[in-house]
């Protein structure tokens, strides 16, 4: 039984991770819009920091720690699928480590991408999310 209890606290974890992962960019593209110095552009850094601090950060430390519980409770490190998600797992972690990195730039007033391209690196977890469902689910090797 405890099994499916770290299970499901893994699942609810990620997806609250993903929510997070996708809205960052979003207010990352109405932030840029602000002008700096601005009421609204003090409330966009508040807004982002809110959801790193409460959602994203948390949910990202839970989801590594069930993860891991469970990859060593099925004895998943002996399987090759298991590296492959560990390695995207990995991958959106540092995603994630760049968004706060441009969160901090954006409180700054350092705006360097466009909101064409921060449309687009909305992207990285969806695609990524569906290559971690497949690597689990299907367990290609």
């Amino acid at each position: 039984m405890t099994y499916y209890w770290l299970k499901a606290g893994h699942i609810i974890f990620v997806i609250f991770w993903m929510a997070g992962l996708f809205m960052l960019p979003r207010f990352f593209v109405y932030h840029q819009e602000a002008e700096p110095g601005a009421p609204e552009n003090a409330q966009w850094i508040e807004r982002e920091s809110r959801l790193i601090r409460i959602i994203l950060n948390p949910a990202m430390v839970i989801v590594w720690v069930l993860g891991l519980i469970l990859a060593w409770s099925t004895g998943a490190y002996s399987q090759g699928w298991f590296y492959a998600k560990l390695a995207l797992v990995l991958a959106l972690s540092g995603y994630h480590g760049w968004l706060i990195t441009y969160h901090k730039q954006l409180a700054g007033g350092i705006r360097r991408l466009e909101g064409k391209r921060l449309r687009l690196l909305n992207e990285v977890p969806g695609i990524a999310t569906a290559l971690i469902v497949i690597m689990v689910v299907i367990r290609p090797f």
